[in-house]
């Protein structure tokens, strides 16, 4: 079976899903970028637009540095031929300067949603969507009102 129909399933879709997950979750940016085409695109606002996967591999290895005992629970994933959509929230300690943001050493929990399109078995493109704003909260850069019942 060739890489172009091995990902034309939804199952095939969710083995490729679980084996990204899986070196994600052992922290391996060298695995985890390897599930990218060479010219693979990921449009992050952590990291802004990385392109290759040597830029990937780096932006991956960063979180990693910054976020040592990153834990990372799927909430969902959605599979639509050849898109795959990862819903999931992270529990980590920022430890190490990210995005121009000093370590806080606080405890911090995200939500974060991955936007794929496999092409030829490689995520061609990704989009990330982060809940930034909460993550700037709980590191304490901005304060929130708290909500009026």
């Amino acid at each position: 079976m060739n890489k172009m129909s091995e990902m034309t399933s939804r199952a095939d879709l969710q083995a490729f899903t679980d084996r990204y997950l899986d070196a994600w979750t052992r922290r391996d940016a060298i695995a985890v970028a390897r599930h990218y085409a060479a010219d693979g695109v990921v449009e992050s606002p952590m990291f802004a637009t990385l392109r290759g996967r040597e830029a990937i591999e780096e932006a991956q290895r960063s979180f990693f540095t910054a976020f040592p005992d990153a834990v990372n629970k799927v909430d969902a994933v959605l599979i639509d031929p050849p898109r795959v959509a990862i819903f999931t929230t992270f529990h980590a300690t920022h430890v190490q300067e990210l995005f121009g943001l000093p370590a806080s050493n606080k405890r911090v929990d995200g939500h974060l949603a991955r936007l794929l399109i496999v092409q030829d078995g490689l995520i061609a493109h990704e989009r990330r969507v982060y809940d930034f704003t909460g993550l700037l909260v709980q590191v304490g850069v901005l304060r929130a009102k708290p909500a009026k019942p």
